[in-house]
């Protein structure tokens, strides 16, 4: 293993980034597939929507068992050529005439499975490939690297649906499937020592291995359930945040695009000034104020009224959100995996990943009923002080005396597996 510079390092972000370009594209293309292309309902966009989400909640702890199990470069590299093959089908349906919305269905779906497992392992094998002193540099590229193809996806994808065709466009996906299977195909990683010990036994089992480490550890219970809250608190407020903006501040797509353009590069800053905020503050107190930051700046939308000085002023608390957001989910990811032993790496990921998938739903839900029984200002209210909960989480919490990263890594309570040639990567 060695630093964010090595080739390994290089391959694995660059395969990373240009996927999630072409997931950016995708995100673009398929909805106006559906609209434009098939005529769907609403209710048709709603189930698709919908299956593109469900694998989050349903397959998280499995792929999780499996992401520690299973050597990760080949379950990268294999669910990366088998989503190259799924997206292709939308193309090659609708050349044949023969593209059809539960064919939508079937794609959004698998392909959100196959993300699922893919996920499970990517994430966990960064600390296979950096020194354990490196994480946090590392995820901070990674995070750069990510907002960037995010946007230059989303607006690429924006002019080539415009000018090839949604259907068409999504070549260019299944394409960055296929380029970031041949760079996951180059990384070459070093498995951690782990201590003898015999496996659970069963898919059941080491999904309760998982579960249990992650709530009694001391570091990763309030990470985790901070997570949680606020992806509750977010689905409330993004429920009804582009609807706010087109509909009583009258923005206009444009507007609305200017506003998420800004808050996007905002990203960017946050992971280039991660590391160097960490190193200043502490993990500990970044993080609180990453999430105390991100309350603060949701309170101009409950006070904007229509004209352009309330737009800049959403798109610049939209800046400095996302900046914060980004830096404070750089530095809990390296301090997650700094603590977290090598055996349960992928298991601790999707736990976080189950809880904050099956919560988002359950948020659109109470975002809705607050907005049938009061108002959409009350929903957004609700929201906005509900990111606090995050911030008495963590308060409360060892997390907010860390002045530095840990240096070594915790003792599990539970033993690990023991390393098999079929385990290595």
């Amino acid at each position: 293993m060695s630093g964010p510079g090595s080739r390994s390092f290089r391959a694995y972000w660059a395969g990373e980034a240009t996927a999630l370009a072409g997931s950016s594209l995708h995100a673009v293309a398929l909805p106006v597939v559906a609209v434009l292309e098939l005529d769907a309902t609403p209710g048709q966009v709603s189930l698709l929507t919908a299956a593109a989400t469900i694998p989050a909640f349903a397959l998280a702890l499995p792929a999780g068992v499996l992401g520690d199990r299973y050597a990760k470069r080949p379950l990268m590299v294999a669910t990366d050529l088998a989503a190259a093959a799924v997206v292709a089908a939308v193309p090659l349906s609708w050349a044949a005439g023969e593209l059809s919305v539960p064919v939508l269905y079937t794609v959004a779906l698998v392909l959100g499975a196959l993300t699922v497992l893919h996920q499970a392992a990517s994430i966990a094998i960064v600390p296979e490939i950096v020194e354990r002193d490196q994480l946090p540099a590392a995820h901070s590229r990674i995070a750069a690297a990510y907002s960037i193809a995010d946007t230059a996806g989303t607006y690429g994808g924006t002019l080539v649906v415009a000018l090839a065709g949604a259907a068409r466009a999504l070549w260019l996906d299944c394409l960055s499937y296929l380029i970031s299977a041949w760079c996951a195909a180059r990384i070459r990683t070093t498995r951690p020592p782990q201590p003898t010990g015999d496996p659970p036994a069963g898919m059941i089992p080491a999904i309760r291995e998982g579960l249990s480490y992650v709530l009694r550890d001391r570091i990763q219970r309030p990470l985790v359930l901070a997570l949680t809250a606020h992806a509750y608190a977010d689905g409330l407020v993004i429920t009804y945040y582009a609807y706010t903006l087109l509909t009583e501040l009258h923005t206009g797509s444009t507007g609305l695009g200017v506003v998420m353009g800004i808050t996007g590069a905002g990203g960017l800053l946050g992971a280039l000034t991660a590391t160097r905020l960490t190193a200043r503050f502490g993990p500990g107190p970044l993080l609180l104020a990453g999430f105390l930051g991100y309350a603060v700046c949701g309170v101009p939308l409950l006070l904007a009224e229509p004209g352009p000085a309330w737009l800049a002023a959403l798109a610049t608390a939209g800046f400095l959100r996302t900046g914060g957001a980004v830096a404070a989910g750089s530095t809990q990811r390296s301090l997650r995996q700094l603590v977290c032993p090598p055996h349960l790496q992928s298991r601790a990921q999707q736990t976080s990943v189950w809880l904050v998938a099956g919560i988002r739903p359950l948020a659109a839900l109470t975002a809705g009923a607050v907005a049938a029984a009061f108002s959409v200002q009350a929903a957004l209210l609700t929201g906005t002080l509900l990111y606090l909960v995050p911030v008495g989480l963590l308060w409360t919490s060892p997390v907010r005396h860390l002045a530095s990263m840990p240096a070594t890594p915790a003792v599990s309570i539970h033993p690990a597996p023991t390393p098999t040639k079929e385990h290595r990567v």
